[in-house]
């Protein structure tokens, strides 16, 4: 019994070092100016590295641990950005950049706008500006990656429904 515990305590820790040292991310502009897309990708430049992280970007969600996503929810958007979202493995995480994914933004109010990918999403780190600087997402990235180490849940595996639980970032611009 002893024995059994401590084989799945070290496997658990396992998958958190490789969760922790290793997260795959996939990227999805849910309807955004794309000033948000090229600080993400200013993000993954030699001057920035966030692959010091052990950070890559992925092409396929079936892949990736991470949902960066941008820009507001629009109509068109939803379904795409739910079935993406459900592809994910378990555990799965989501950050939202920028103010439009945050709130809407600049296109609140508009006629084709549900509002902020937490209104689709549970996000679990918000990461503010607009665009918010490559600093910032970087912030956001590490702050997820500290709670993973610390144990922390997904927003949706603590919640039990699509409703968030935000963790806040600070602006670094």
């Amino acid at each position: 019994m002893e024995f059994n515990k401590t084989w799945q305590d070290m496997l658990e820790q396992l998958k958190t070092w490789a969760r922790v040292n290793s997260p795959w991310a996939i990227h999805f502009n849910s309807g955004s100016c794309n000033g948000c897309d090229i600080e993400i990708l200013a993000t993954l430049t030699p001057r920035y590295d966030m692959e010091r992280f052990g950070l890559k970007l992925q092409g396929s969600p079936r892949h990736a641990d991470v949902l960066i996503c941008t820009g507001p929810v629009t109509r068109q958007a939803r379904d795409r950005l739910i079935r993406i979202y459900e592809q994910m493995p378990d555990p799965k995480f989501v950050i939202a950049v920028g103010s439009c994914a945050l709130s809407g933004g600049a296109f609140q109010g508009c006629y084709n706008i549900l509002g902020g990918i937490d209104q689709v999403l549970p996000v679990d780190v918000y990461v503010p500006g607009c665009p918010p600087r490559p600093e910032a997402i970087i912030d956001g990235v590490v702050k997820l990656l500290e709670q993973l180490k610390a144990g922390y849940q997904p927003a949706a595996r603590r919640s039990g429904v699509l409703r968030p639980v935000p963790v806040p970032v600070t602006d670094a611009g």
